[in-house]
């Protein structure tokens, strides 16, 4: 009797001795890198990719020396299910507990792309492709019609309904979801309130977009975009040409910073000196304070403005007071500017 005790004690000690060496290799392979040089790789992990298919990758890049051991990891937490696509940053220098937890987590390759007020499609294309997160051939679904069907858009492209705001893209999102995205965050902020108001006053979303861009780009100072909505609103009301410079820029393939005038001849649907009421589409992103102002113009008799060279516009009701305006602002200002330059030569 004394001998099995003893045996089952030594079989025990035996047993435990084992666990512990065990649990102290598992735990040292757990925190231990393959390598303390910081050697970082792009790793893929595709869409539908098993636990197994994404400890396979890890190893054939040299981040892993184990796959048993990822596997023990996997089954321990009960996350092993729990891994996520896409493209990673992962160093040599990561334990095989950090890099499982990187992949759990989803901690993947993000861009950040900033939208400002007033952006065009030319600009935002050059940020997408910056970061690769679009080439030319994907971009060109912006201006795909079966895509702008999808999302409910009634203009040439998106143009305008891309909202202006800071967006974290994951490397690899497809072009249709980074926008999808783009135009709900513009559906959102162009809310139901506001959409009621756009009813009442007999305008749609593109024509609402369309205003919204165009005053966000004449507009500098927020105090102004009420104003210069109700010019646009009064001359609609007229019958009376727009006349606004950015939406001829717009339709000008080589943009100058100041309209010519040859622009003003050509012939372009953006052209507002040429055609009568809203262009087809947005000219920019519309900001919502801009979205709100062509909503909600101020109430006054103005039809027309100019640029005071400050920022700011000077008003006016009749065309007399407009070019007088015009004479004192713009004529006299590039003279005092030409005469100053001749001053300094």
């Amino acid at each position: 009797m004394k001998k099995f005790s003893l045996n089952l004690i030594e079989i025990l000690s035996i047993f435990i001795g084992i666990s512990v060496l065990t649990g102290l290799f598992f735990f040292n392979y757990m925190v231990t890198p393959v390598s303390y040089e910081e050697k970082w790789r792009e790793v893929e992990i595709p869409e539908g990719s098993t636990f197994t298919d994404s400890i396979n990758i890890l190893k054939d890049k040299g981040l892993v020396n184990s796959g048993l051991g990822m596997l023990l990891i996997g089954k321990i937490t009960m996350s092993d299910r729990d891994i996520k696509a896409g493209f990673y940053n992962l160093s040599e220098s990561m334990s095989p507990i950090q890099i499982f937890d990187t992949l759990v987590e989803g901690r993947t390759i993000q861009y950040i792309i900033t939208i400002p007020e007033g952006s065009e499609l030319r600009k935002i294309r050059k940020q997408f492709l910056k970061t690769g997160l679009m080439d030319d051939e994907s971009w060109k679904i912006v201006y795909n019609e079966e895509f702008l069907s999808k999302l409910e858009i009634d203009a040439p492209s998106l143009e305008g309904y891309i909202y202006p705001d800071t967006y974290k893209f994951s490397k690899g999102t497809e072009p249709e979801t980074i926008f999808k995205i783009m135009v709900q965050r513009m559906k959102e902020n162009f809310d139901e309130p506001l959409r009621k108001r756009a009813e009442e006053m007999g305008l749609n979303e593109n024509k609402v977009l369309t205003l919204a861009s165009i005053i966000e780009r004449e507009a500098i100072y927020d105090s102004e975009r009420p104003t210069i909505s109700a010019v646009y609103h009064n001359r609609l009301k007229k019958n009376m040409r727009l006349q606004a410079d950015p939406t001829v820029l717009y339709g000008v393939k080589d943009r100058w910073k100041r309209i010519r005038y040859k622009d003003l001849k050509r012939v372009t649907p953006y052209n507002t000196y040429r055609f009568k009421g809203l262009p087809p589409g947005p000219i920019a992103s519309p900001g919502i304070k801009s979205i709100r102002a062509a909503l909600y113009p101020s109430d006054d008799d103005y039809l027309y403005f100019v640029a005071k060279n400050d920022g700011r516009h000077y008003f006016s009701k009749t065309n007399a007071e407009h070019a007088k305006a015009v004479v004192q602002y713009q004529l006299n200002g590039v003279n005092k500017i030409k005469k100053k330059r001749k001053s300094l030569n």
